[in-house]
This record gives C-alpha cells, sequence and structure tokens, in this order.
C-alpha cells in the first residue's frame, strides 16, 4: 500500500510534484493538497483529479506524508498551527521551502518530527530539475526512499549527509539554472552583434545549450574531455576558450557561488529565528 500524500500549498512546486506523481502511476485517490485558493484547488482537480482542501488541518488528518510547499516567510507559522495534531504522529515531514533548517522546522512543529528538506531547482516545474536532500535523524530508511520517490518525480534527487552541504547545492543546483540563462543571454547578444537576428541568435543559442548538457549527461566522458574533444588546435574554439581563461572565467564563477553560498547561510539565519 502506497503512503497518503498531502501538499500544503498548490503553487508551481506542487503541481510540479503531483504532475510527476500521477505520470509516473501513482494513486490520484492518494494525493491530495491544500490551499486557501479555492480557484487553485479546482486547477489541480480539473488537471490531474485530485482533491483539495482550504483547511490545512483537515488535510493532514490521514496523510502519511506531508509536503510543505509553501514560501519560506509563511513557513513558521503554518508549522506552529499544525504542532498540536502532529505531537503524537508519525507522519513524515517532507519541506521544499528554501533556506529554513529542519531543526528550526522541528521546533517549531513540536519536536521529534521525522523531517526531510529538499533543496529543488525551478527546472523541476517541467521533470528535468536536480534536487538535494537532508533527512534528519528521525527519518526512517522507509521514509527516506518515499521522500526521494515523490522527489524524484521532479529529476534527478541527491542525498547529502551534512545539512550545511544544502548551501553548496543552493549556490550550484539552486540557483544555477539562473547562471545559465546569464550566459545564454550573453551568447545570444554576441551573436546579434555578429549579424544574426534575434529569433536565429535565441534558438541557436537554446540549441546549443541543451545538446551540450545532454551529451554531458550521456557521455560516460567528464566534461573538461569534452571540451577537449571539440576544441581543435588553432581552430575557433581554442581562440574562445583562450578568451574566457584570459579573462579569468573560472575565478568568476567561483566567486559568484561563494557569494551564494554565503548569501544561502545568512537565509538560513535570518528564515530560521
Amino acid at each position: 500500500m502506497q503512503a497518503n500524500i498531502c501538499f500544503i500549498g498548490a503553487g508551481n512546486m506542487s503541481r510540479s510534484l503531483i504532475g510527476g506523481l500521477i505520470q509516473s502511476g501513482y494513486p490520484k485517490n492518494q494525493i491530495w493538497a491544500s490551499d486557501p485558493s479555492s480557484q487553485a484547488l479546482a486547477a489541480l482537480k480539473q488537471n490531474y483529479g485530485i482533491e483539495g482542501f482550504e483547511d490545512n488541518l483537515t488535510a493532514i488528518d490521514k496523510a502519511d506524508i506531508i509536503v510543505l510547499a509553501v514560501k519560506p516567510q509563511q513557513l513558521k507559522a503554518l508549522c506552529q498551527t499544525m504542532a498540536e495534531p502532529l505531537k503524537t504522529s508519525s507522519k513524515l515531514i517532507i519541506s521544499v521551502a528554501a533556506g529554513i533548517k529542519t531543526q528550526s522546522i522541528d521546533h517549531w512543529l513540536g519536536g521529534h518530527q521525522s523531517i526531510v528538506r529538499t533543496m529543488p531547482n525551478t527546472p523541476a516545474l517541467i521533470q528535468t530539475g536536480a534536487t538535494g536532500l537532508f533527512a534528519n535523524h528521525h527519518v526512517s530508511q522507509q521514509q527516506k526512499d518515499d521522500a526521494e520517490n515523490i522527489l524524484r518525480a521532479a529529476g534527478l534527487t541527491i542525498w547529502v549527509d551534512n545539512e550545511d552541504k544544502l548551501d553548496a547545492v543552493t549556490a550550484l543546483s539552486g540557483s544555477g539554472p539562473a547562471y545559465f540563462f546569464l550566459f545564454m543571454e550573453a551568447m545570444q547578444a554576441a551573436g546579434e552583434k555578429l549579424g544574426l537576428d534575434a529569433k536565429t541568435a535565441e534558438l541557436l543559442t537554446m540549441q546549443t545549450a541543451f545538446g551540450a548538457a545532454k551529451m554531458a549527461l550521456e557521455s560516460h566522458e567528464s566534461c573538461n574531455e569534452l571540451r577537449r574533444m571539440v576544441t581543435s588546435p588553432n581552430g575557433t574554439t581554442e581562440r574562445a576558450i583562450q578568451s574566457f581563461e584570459q579573462a579569468g572565467l573560472a575565478s568568476v564563477v567561483d566567486n559568484a557561488m561563494q557569494a551564494a553560498h554565503q548569501r544561502a547561510q545568512q537565509l538560513a539565519q535570518e528564515l530560521g529565528e
């Protein structure tokens, strides 16, 4: 018998996970959601055939797994309203709220809760995401498997053994899509300066990015080796790579990710108070 899953919040991430679960064959009658918006609940019913509730406490009553998919700023108040009903429960709590540590969530819920904290990224909305997961010591192996199966509905999943590593996950894959979008913007703009029309430059940029990522994922070679394979001596690619290296691209990327990592640590402190 599969677990009953309740999503608190009917936003983009919930819709992505629900859609992925149903597409993989998860029973619709074992998934439901709660949200103060009747329109959001009606959309879930229409698109996925699942039930919805406007009252969170009614929604969590028969759930085995509760997915907290609200904004980080809303999480403390939400957890505090759920603390009494969860006092003697053994439900699994999964948080997709960025930046808030399991210790804070556990405290707000009254303590001794099984909590998996996750850090998904925006491509999860089209089932091509990358999600880091961390489980506190109350989480059983079965609950870890359940959490992984839910988040895998949105793409790749990676467990970390130390919660602090989720800040590194945030800096790498959580914020990472924006880095690639920025680089793609720059490539498109450069293509236009070289004489291509905007649409052509855009399409070539996006397909090139997609093809490179697909090659890297499907190849047994490292990115370093793949780069070497397409860089002919004294050719056009080599000249471009040399320009990137002279401009200090590696240092620029390192500095940017260090800044993102530091901000993730600051947010964890601010939001967890």
